[in-house]
This record gives C-alpha cells, sequence and structure tokens, in this order.
C-alpha cells in the first residue's frame, strides 16, 4: 500500500498490508509490481502522480486524495483491466465551499480594493452589492455543489438554480440537465463552477456561455481552469459586462506576465479551494475507511471507475 502521508500518522488502519510512504520524491519506496493499492500524492503534478502507474502491474485500486481525477487520467490506460479508481469524496466540501462564499462575498463588497487601498492609506467608502436577494446558479451539483448551496442558505439569496450532467430531484429542489443551462444563465447574478473537467465540461464556459450572463454576473469557478475559456472570459472581463472570481485557471499556475492578472473585475486565488486544515483530518479518516474495506473485501466508497470496463 502506497501512502502520501506516513503511515503512523493515519489512525485505524488495517493490520497486515506493508504500508510505504511516498508523496512524491524521485526514489520510489518500493517496487511499483508490488503496489496493490495506490493512493496518489495530494497536490502534485500529474506526470509526477502518473510515474509509478506504468510498472504497477498487479495494482487494484488508486485512490486520490482530491474530488477531481484528471490529474491520473493519463496513467489510466497504462493500468490493467479491473482497477477500480476511487475519488476522495467528503473530504473537499468544507473547504471548497469556505472558499467559494469567501471569493463571492469578497467580489461583490469589494475586499480587493479595500486591502489596495489600505496599502495606500485611504478610506474607500461607498455602496456595494450584496449576496441578499441575488439568483445563484450552481453549475456541478455534487456532494461539492450541495455544500456550497448549504452555505449559501444563511445570506438569504433569492434562488439557487442547480444544474448537473443529468436531471434529479433533491431535498433542495430540482437539478436542471447541462441542456437547460442556456436557459438558465440569463437569470442568474452569480454563476459557480463546481463541475469535474471532463470532455463535455472542457470549454463549457466559452464564449456562448459567457454572453448568456447577465449584465453584471459574478463568475466563480472552483472547479477546473480548462473548464473555461480564458480567451473568451478576458473578452467579457476586458468590456466590464461581468467580474470573475478564480481559485483556478487555464493556464496554471498562471504566467507573471499574463493579462488575466490585470483584466478588471477578477478576483485570483491559487487553486487553494482544498488545501486546510481540514484536509488532513477528513483524508486520514477516508484513508484508513478504505483500507479497511478493502482489506475486509467490502465495496469501497467513491468508485469512479473501473479500467476495461464498458462506459455508457
Amino acid at each position: 500500500m502506497w501512502l502520501p502521508i506516513p503511515p503512523d500518522e493515519i489512525e485505524g488502519l488495517p493490520e497486515g498490508p506493508a504500508y510505504r510512504f511516498w508523496n512524491g520524491e524521485e526514489d520510489f519506496p518500493a517496487d511499483p509490481a508490488d503496489c496493490a493499492f495506490y493512493v496518489v500524492p495530494y497536490m502534485k503534478p500529474s506526470p509526477l502522480c502518473v510515474r509509478p502507474m506504468a510498472g504497477m502491474s498487479r495494482v487494484q485500486v488508486v485512490q486520490t486524495l482530491s474530488a477531481g481525477i484528471d490529474h491520473v487520467e493519463p496513467g489510466l490506460r497504462r493500468l490493467p483491466a479491473g482497477v477500480r479508481l476511487c475519488n476522495a469524496r467528503g473530504v473537499h466540501e468544507a473547504s471548497t465551499g469556505e472558499l467559494t462564499l469567501t471569493l463571492i462575498l469578497a467580489s461583490l463588497r469589494g475586499v480587493p480594493d479595500f486591502v489596495r487601498a489600505q496599502d495606500r492609506g485611504e478610506w474607500l467608502a461607498g455602496f456595494r452589492p450584496a449576496l441578499a436577494d441575488k439568483n445563484v446558479l450552481i453549475v456541478g451539483y455534487g456532494s461539492i455543489g450541495a455544500a456550497i448551496e448549504d452555505r449559501l442558505v444563511p445570506f438569504e439569496v433569492a434562488r439557487v438554480a442547480r444544474v448537473a450532467r443529468s436531471e434529479r430531484t433533491t431535498a433542495r429542489g430540482p437539478v436542471h440537465p447541462l441542456t437547460e443551462l442556456p436557459a438558465l444563465l440569463p437569470e442568474a447574478d452569480v454563476v459557480i463552477l463546481s463541475t469535474p473537467l471532463t470532455e463535455t465540461t472542457r470549454g463549457l464556459a466559452g464564449a456562448d456561455f459567457l454572453s448568456r450572463m447577465k449584465d453584471g454576473a459574478l463568475l466563480v469557478n472552483v472547479a477546473r481552469g480548462p473548464v473555461v475559456d480564458t480567451k473568451a472570459l478576458l473578452a467579457e472581463l476586458e468590456s466590464g459586462r461581468i467580474t470573475a472570481a478564480l481559485d483556478v485557471t487555464d493556464p496554471e499556475p498562471l504566467p507573471r506576465e499574463h493579462p488575466l492578472w490585470r483584466a478588471p473585475g477578477v478576483l485570483i486565488s491559487p487553486h487553494v479551494g482544498g488545501p486546510t486544515s481540514a484536509f488532513l483530518p477528513r483524508a486520514k479518516r477516508l484513508l484508513a475507511d478504505q483500507l479497511n474495506r478493502y482489506v475486509n473485501r467490502e465495496p469501497l466508497r467513491n468508485v469512479i471507475l473501473t479500467t476495461g470496463a464498458p462506459t455508457g
């Protein structure tokens, strides 16, 4: 079992398996061919994460510590059939929900302007938009999207509309399919992207999507950078028609001279939705639970796909 957290720091690991600590170092802790359960290092580049996968001829489970799995997808074709890929559903909801609300409130209430004014010793008073009474659209209504809505409710928003790949009903209300997105965009004051990066969602927020947003609307991206067409977003920002708050960008990290840094009406955080003090306790609980399930031959949580299985 390869773990990116020292095994002696994780309570409740099952006895029996041989645990090896590897968090992306150049040297592997053991022969990859002997690894049965691979926990992918967190917040490491994709090439590093997939590097040992080519030699994992007997691996049975690949477990990410992120909600997204796009960074390990290039390595899946190197794995034998029958390998289960699991994500970290349940680990990042609290942190990402917090950051999403932080970005929305900071953008609407003008906090970046206040910080710059503080540096100048300037008292910058004025009238700012509130989150109260706004229509909010969440695009990507999985566990993180639901956690974001949980945190929106106390702010007295007028309405929350939900969009996911397929239509369904939740305790909070209907979830609309992606096909209804064009009709929902013009009604939203705040559009939140929390969808996984897939071939369907890559470039989802392109020129047509952005043009349908109402004047003055705020786009918030806590998903993946390539969900947004950066060139199309820059055009809208430079026109002053919409604003944006981005925890992720394309490219990423954003180069120092990239025009997105200086675009009007944009707030950028450096992909920090997940890495907070809430991460490690939840990650450790997930790993202890998953490894106990694996050893006891119980169903694993959060299985996203199985290699070699047909996709529907």
